[in-house]
């Protein structure tokens, strides 16, 4: 969305045929026409193009630049009028434009160092900071809100009048539409570079439409009506931002600390493994996330053991390629032989596995060995499981001895990998 102030009208984007014409408000502004284009936008991020791709840093400094300016602002227009108003709701909805100014400046600052190249003392580069700047954005905004919801109770203990004007009511509502534009303006930023701070941005935006609608609902009431209901309004901005910060910092705290991937990404590297037909199976993948653009992972290829070792490297190599051009991982390889030349081999999996699957069917087992009469393998246990570890060897050991003899059980439980 875009909006252009012209003599004694107000020009704004709409989608597609959905133009109209609003009347004036207040004699202050004429009419409102809703106008195609995002021309600005477009300009800006032709200049974000490197070799026909969008460059991540570039993307991220614009969104943040684009935002601190909207941001600084709508700060500035709702404290005036929430200091002539004498509305705390107002004032409180300034104050969060500022925390957004914040934010957006904490936007510019992580994604130039995160564009910081790999050193000595950092390896794997330093997209992870990032993170971080979302996690301190989302630090200061659980702290605004915790102020905002004060100065509400005090407001709801002692109750005064807004001063309305019509210059209030048109500067909440060109904020709604500015946190409108601002919002799509990071999804859309968002979604070109793959950004969950941008993502978070552009949230916290829409969030910022239903605060603002709130405190226009507020002064609404109160003109027609007379009800102060401002700090009770206060009080529901307070709590949901307070909520909204709560929730990033959770999330970012996740990122931080190597959250699980997403199925989508598990089920990716899936199908590119199951891509080789040669290979007997994959097990124990492990993916580790140092930001955005640097993930590495580490799979165990299961290959028949009478390959040559030539042979073996040649479709590993295959593999890891594979997961560099298709996925941008870095992929490892572990080479785990399988003797499935041997008969007795083949019979004693097959049981077992069936063993395995009458304990739990979502036990998974791999890495299965036989050396002389002791049978080793590996389990992968669910995270909900009926049973305990030591259960499940117990039962184990009990199921194979009635069912192949007096074997011997050698264990490991894996409760990390992905699959």
């Amino acid at each position: 969305m875009r909006l252009i102030i012209e003599g004694n009208s107000l020009f704004f984007r709409k989608n597609d045929t959905n133009s109209c014409l609003i009347e004036f408000l207040r004699g202050k502004i004429r009419k409102m026409v809703f106008w195609e284009g995002d021309d600005l936008l477009n300009f800006f991020l032709k200049r974000s193009k490197k070799n026909g791709v969008y460059e991540r840093t570039a993307i991220g400094k614009l969104a943040g630049s684009l935002g601190l300016l909207s941001n600084l602002l709508l700060f500035a227009g709702k404290f005036i009028i929430g200091l002539s108003a004498q509305s705390v709701s107002i004032m409180a909805d300034a104050i969060n434009s500022l925390s957004d100014t914040a934010s957006s400046i904490l936007t510019l600052i992580g994604f130039r160092i995160s564009a910081k190249p790999a050193d000595s003392e950092h390896p794997y580069g330093h997209e992870r900071f990032e993170a971080i700047s979302g996690f301190v954005v989302s630090l200061i905004i659980t702290f605004v809100g915790g102020q905002f919801l004060i100065s509400s109770v005090q407001r709801v203990m002692e109750p005064t009048s807004i001063r309305l004007s019509p210059l209030l009511f048109i500067v909440l509502v060109l904020s709604i539409l500015i946190k409108v534009w601002q919002g799509a303006m990071y999804r859309r930023l968002a979604k070109l570079i793959g950004s969950q701070t941008l993502s978070a941005s552009g949230q916290d935006s829409l969030n910022d439409v239903y605060t603002t609608g709130a405190v226009l609902f507020s002064a609404t009431i109160e003109w027609l009506t007379g009800l102060r209901i401002d700090g009770y309004v206060g009080c529901l901005i307070a709590l949901y931002i307070l909520i909204s910060g709560i929730k990033m910092i959770r999330s970012f705290i996740n990122e931080l600390l190597g959250a699980r991937p997403t199925q989508e990404e598990v089920s990716a590297m899936e199908q590119r493994l199951d891509h080789y037909p040669t290979i007997l199976g994959y097990h124990d993948l492990l993916v580790h996330n140092y930001g955005p653009k640097n993930r590495f992972a580490s799979v165990h290829i299961e290959v028949d053991e009478t390959w040559s070792l030539r042979e073996a490297h040649e479709v590993i190599d295959a593999i890891e390629q594979d997961f560099r051009q298709s996925l941008k991982v870095d992929l490892v390889c572990h080479l785990d032989p399988v003797p499935i030349q041997n008969q007795q081999y083949r019979h004693l999996k097959k049981e077992v596995s069936k063993i395995v699957r009458f304990v739990d069917p979502q036990l998974r087992m791999h890495d299965f060995q036989v050396k002389g009469d002791l049978l080793a393998f590996d389990l992968v246990i669910p995270a909900k499981s009926v049973y305990n570890d030591r259960e499940i060897e117990e039962i184990l050991k009990q199921k194979i001895k009635e069912t192949l003899g007096d074997y011997d059980l050698k264990l490991a439980f894996d409760h990390s990998y992905l699959l």
